[in-house]
C-alpha cells in the first residue's frame, strides 16, 4: 500500500507531466509563427501564410490545453501541500501572480487577434499581437522557473514565524541556479517544437518531395537542430557545474557515484543500487567524470555515501532519466549534423532515410524534457524547497484513499481530454499545409488599404 505522501507525489507528477508538454511546445510555437509571419511580411510569399495558418490552430489547441492542466496544478497546492503553501507562500505566491499578471494577461489579450483579426486589424497590427504572444510565452517560461529554481536554490529570504519571507526580490527571482534553468528550458522547448516541425516537414516531404511548404518547414527545423542542439549541450553542462556546487547530491545520483573519489569515471551505464550503495555492472570511462564535472582529470567528485541515508535522492530513477535526457540530445545533435551534409550536399530534400530519421525523432523533445523534469525533481528529493523544508512536512492531512480517488479521476479524465486534443493536433498536422486557408490574398499584400476602403466607402475613393 502506498502512502498518502507517495500518492500525493504522483498525483502531481502526473498533472505536471501533462502540463509541461504543452507550454514547452507553445513557447517554442509562439516564436516559430512569428519568425513565419515575419518573413510573409518580408517577402510577401503566400506559402509563408500557409504554413502560419497552418500552425496557428495547432498553436491554439495546445495553448487551451496548456491553460487547463495548469489550473488543475494549482489546486493541489492547497488541497495536497497545503504546509508547503503556509511555508512558501510568501516567495512561490508572488512570483506565480507576476507570471499571471506580466504573461497570461499579455497572452490572453493578444491572443484573440492573433486567431481571428489577420481580415480585421491588418497584418502589421496582427503581426504586434503575434509578436506579443510569442514574448508573452517567454515571460510565463521565466516567473515559472524563477519559482521553481527558488524552490532548488533558495535565496534571498528569511524565515519568520515557520515561514518563508523575501529580503530582497533580485536575489528570490534571480535565484543562484535560475539563469541556467531558464536557458536550458528555453533551448529544450525551441529544440521541441523544432523536431515537431521537422517531422511533420518531413511526412509531407516523403510524400511529395517538391511541397514547397514542407520543405520549408523542414529546413527550418534542420537549422535550429544543427545550431540550438550543440548550444543545448553546452548550456546543459553549465547547468550541470551549477547543480555540482548547489546540489551535489543530486549530481551523485546523476552519476551513479556513492564514492567519494578522485580521478572519478563517467560511468555510462549500470544498476544503481541504493541497499547495496553501488552501481552493479557499470560500465566506465576512467576519469571522464571528475574532466566533465570539475574540468579536471583529478578533480574530486562526492559520492552518494557522503550523504545520510536519509538525505539521498533515489539514485536509479534520477540515474536513467538524466541518461535518457541526455542520449536524446546526442541523437538531436546528429540528427544536425547529418541535414547539414545533406544540405551541403544539395540532398536536404531527396534524402528518404533523413526524413524517417526526422520523423523519428519528432517526439523526442518532448520525452527529453520530461526526462530532464524527473532529473531535477526527484534529485531534489527528499527536499521540496531544497535544504529548508523536506517533502515528508509539506503534505496536508489527507488520507490516501481521498488522493488515490482523485488521482484515478485524473488519470480518467486526463486521458480522455488530452488524448482527444492530442489526436486532434496529430489529424491536423497530417494534413497538406499547402491546403491551408489563406483567406486574405490581394488584401494582405496591399498592407490592410482594401479593408480600410471596406469598412469607409468614402475612404477607398
Amino acid at each position: 500500500m502506498l502512502d498518502a505522501e507517495i500518492l500525493a507525489r504522483i498525483q502531481f507528477a502526473f498533472t505536471v507531466s501533462f502540463h509541461i508538454i504543452f507550454p514547452s511546445f507553445t513557447i517554442g510555437l509562439a516564436s516559430f509563427l512569428f519568425v513565419l509571419e515575419a518573413m510573409w511580411l518580408r517577402t510577401r510569399d503566400d506559402t509563408y501564410l500557409a504554413l502560419y495558418k497552418f500552425w496557428l490552430k495547432i498553436f491554439a489547441l495546445a495553448f487551451g490545453m496548456g491553460v487547463v492542466s495548469g489550473i488543475v496544478m494549482s489546486y493541489q497546492f492547497g488541497t495536497n501541500w497545503g504546509p508547503f503553501s503556509e511555508f512558501t507562500g510568501g516567495v512561490i505566491g508572488p512570483l506565480m501572480a507576476y507570471e499571471v499578471l506580466s504573461a497570461f494577461f499579455l497572452e490572453a489579450g493578444f491572443l484573440g487577434i492573433m486567431l481571428f483579426g489577420l481580415n480585421r486589424v491588418g497584418p502589421k497590427l496582427h503581426f504586434l499581437a503575434t509578436t506579443m504572444v510569442a514574448v508573452g510565452t517567454l515571460f510565463s517560461a521565466f516567473w515559472i522557473l524563477s519559482a521553481n529554481s527558488w524552490m532548488q536554490t533558495p535565496d534571498g529570504y528569511v524565515i519568520e514565524n515557520g515561514r518563508a519571507v523575501v529580503t530582497s526580490w533580485i536575489d528570490a527571482i534571480f535565484n543562484p541556479s535560475f539563469p541556467y534553468r531558464l536557458v536550458h528550458m528555453v533551448l529544450a522547448a525551441y529544440l521541441t517544437t523544432a523536431f515537431v516541425v521537422g517531422a511533420v516537414g518531413a511526412l509531407h516531404l516523403l510524400r511529395d518531395r517538391e511541397n514547397r511548404a514542407a520543405r520549408i518547414m523542414f529546413s527550418m527545423a534542420m537549422w535550429m537542430a544543427a545550431i540550438v542542439a550543440p548550444i543545448q549541450i553546452v548550456a546543459g553542462d553549465m547547468h550541470g557545474l551549477n547543480t555540482l556546487e548547489h546540489q551535489p547530491a543530486k549530481v551523485a545520483a546523476m552519476e551513479g557515484h556513492f564514492e567519494t573519489r578522485e580521478g572519478a569515471p563517467l560511468i555510462l551505464f549500470g544498476l544503481p543500487d541504493m541497499k547495496a550503495e553501488e552501481t552493479k555492472y557499470a560500465i566506465e570511462i576512467p576519469k571522464l567524470g571528475s574532466m566533465i564535472l570539475t574540468h579536471d582529470w583529478d578533480g574530486k567528485i562526492t559520492g552518494l555515501k557522503d550523504f545520510a541515508p536519509e538525505d539521498r535522492p533515489n539514485a536509479p530513477i534520477v540515474f536513467w532519466t538524466f541518461r535518457i535526457m541526455v542520449g536524446i540530445g546526442v541523437l538531436m545533435a546528429l540528427l544536425g549534423i547529418a541535414s547539414l551534409i545533406a544540405r551541403f550536399r544539395h540532398k536536404l530534400y531527396d534524402c528518404k532515410h533523413l526524413h524517417r530519421f526526422a520523423l523519428v525523432m519528432g517526439p523526442s523533445g518532448f520525452v527529453a524534457i520530461l526526462a530532464g523534469w524527473f532529473t531535477t525533481e526527484v534529485g531534489r528529493q527528499p527536499w521540496v524547497v531544497y535544504g529548508l523544508m523536506r517533502t515528508s512536512e509539506a503534505g496536508s492531512p489527507v488520507t490516501a484513499t481521498a488522493i488515490a480517488g482523485s488521482l484515478i479521476a485524473f488519470v480518467v479524465v486526463y486521458s480522455i481530454v488530452f488524448g482527444v486534443g492530442t489526436a486532434y493536433i496529430l489529424r491536423a498536422m497530417n494534413h497538406d499545409p499547402r491546403n491551408a486557408h489563406v483567406p486574405t490574398g490581394e488584401f494582405l499584400r496591399a498592407g490592410g488599404r482594401q479593408l480600410a476602403a471596406h469598412n469607409n466607402p468614402q475612404a477607398g475613393e
